[in-house]
């Protein structure tokens, strides 16, 4: 069977990227098409993929400024040409669906979310800072990338959603339905701790849409220790706003990463997230999540693992973190909670669907 790899663009690395090494995994040297790839600031390990990019990876400043070149990405995957696959899997937040392919070829979009910056724009623009000019010069192709991912949307056969929250997202935008493979956690890596320490703990990205600026306010009014790990163009904003309890660990290792979150009295996690990696991480260490009740953190975080609060504000973190008692909660119960995120669902669901597929596919072509 000939099988191709999509993915957006190869210059972060986040939850979508965990995706893709599961991807490249379950089908081992597989072509992977892409808009871009930061060779020299990405993984060493994946230089040794079979990466094939578009014309937008040899523009000024694509590598760290993907935004800049919106309105082409959808000609950029236009043009791959993907004759003589029998499956291609495309990887989909933004435009990369939009591949076409022939119809002997079934076309499976694992969805992280429809394109969020066309169809959640002023969210988007909200979140992200977005300046006054740069809004502005998006706002005229907008409604041009609107009909095109529409459209592209009927070029998948099939829908895969991360959860819930994007699987009725994909059936009021794209007018499709999917079924939920949550994405992969490497629960294995996590354990509970013998002991805690008396700090709690935010790790990712930090960025404005991760809502950090009501997180450290809340615990400067608290007067609580918070570790806050990761990096991000948010990062010296933050530093500005925090009070001495508040700590900026950097960038975590991943050996760094399982002690830390076990350790913790309760994982913080004030954004809207898709799905969210973090929290599942922190639950796989046994450790109790405090979350913003939105995108996925209303299906991870149930009760025993946690509490969830309606409000994006310092008001509403202050008063959930100083009545929700951590020390009552069972790690064993959280953790095994956490199992059923584990890559190894992941990887037998997926595989068990994309069969599933293109067993049917076979049985039509009969």
């Amino acid at each position: 069977m000939k099988t191709a790899l999509v993915h957006d663009w190869l210059n972060q690395l986040g939850g979508a990227e965990d995706v893709l090494e599961e991807l490249v995994h379950l089908y081992p040297g597989t072509p992977l098409y892409t808009s871009l790839y930061w060779r020299d600031g990405m993984p060493a390990h994946w230089r040794d993929w079979d990466i094939r990019t578009s014309f937008v990876d040899k523009l000024p400043l694509a590598h760290k400024k993907q935004q800049l070149y919106f309105p082409l990405y959808p000609t950029a995957f236009e043009q791959f040409d993907l004759r003589g696959y029998d499956l291609v899997l495309s990887n989909k937040s933004g435009f990369c669906h939009g591949v076409i392919t022939g119809p002997e070829t079934v076309h499976i979009c694992y969805c992280l979310t429809p394109t969020r910056y066309v169809w959640r724009y002023h969210q988007y623009a909200e979140q992200e800072n977005l300046g006054r000019m740069t809004r502005a010069a998006l706002i005229p192709f907008l409604t041009a990338l609107r009909v095109w991912d529409r459209l592209a949307a009927d070029r998948v056969d099939y829908f895969i959603a991360i959860s819930d929250e994007i699987r009725q997202r994909i059936n009021k935008v794209y007018k499709r339905d999917a079924v939920i493979i949550y994405p992969p956690v490497a629960t294995e890596r996590f354990e509970p701790a013998s002991r805690l320490d008396d700090y709690y703990l935010f790790v990712g990205r930090l960025v404005p849409y991760r809502r950090l600026d009501v997180l450290i306010e809340a615990f400067n009014r608290l007067q609580l220790p918070l570790a806050i790990g990761g990096s991000g163009r948010d990062r010296e904003r933050l530093e500005a706003l925090a009070g001495p309890t508040v700590t900026f660990l950097g960038f975590v290792p991943d050996d760094a990463l399982p002690d830390l979150m076990a350790r913790c009295k309760a994982f913080m996690w004030p954004g809207e997230e898709d799905f969210g990696i973090g929290p599942i991480q922190a639950m796989a260490a046994g450790r109790p999540v405090i979350a913003y009740k939105a995108g996925g953190a209303i299906e991870t975080v149930v009760q025993g693992t946690g509490v969830c609060f309606d409000d994006q504000s310092a008001e509403t973190i202050f008063r959930t973190v100083e009545q929700f008692d951590p020390l009552t909660t069972s790690p064993s119960f959280i953790r095994r909670h956490a199992e059923q995120f584990d890559t190894s669902v992941f990887r037998r669901k997926m595989t068990t669907f994309i069969e599933q597929k293109l067993e049917a596919r076979q049985h039509l072509a009969i």
